[in-house]
């Protein structure tokens, strides 16, 4: 039996020129979110500032590849996010390592 495969990202091209160390990996495991992050920041208001940011990244990569235009995509991750906030589909569980 084969070994399951992973499949990463590469690391953005301006953080290998310019250094830096990540700060979120989020992967899809058997239909289900599993994440390393960490703190990184002083201020927690900062990681909502960092959410957007991603939400707007995603947005545009729905609008490059699909016909939603990059404003229904953000809305619509902006939706997902309203909805999750107000009902948890999973609280999930959360323990510092590094």
């Amino acid at each position: 039996m084969a070994a399951p495969k992973f499949e990463a990202l590469s690391v953005p091209p301006d953080a290998l020129a310019k250094g830096g160390h990540e700060v979120l990996r989020a992967s899809i495991v058997e239909g289900g979110v599993s994440v390393a992050l960490r703190r990184s920041f002083d201020d927690p208001f900062t990681w909502g500032i960092l959410l957007v940011d991603l939400a707007r990244h995603a947005a545009r990569i729905y609008a490059m590849e699909t016909d939603l235009s990059e404003d229904e995509a953000f809305e619509q991750i902006r939706a997902g996010i309203e909805a999750e906030i107000e009902r948890p589909t999973d609280e999930g569980s959360t323990r510092a390592m590094n």
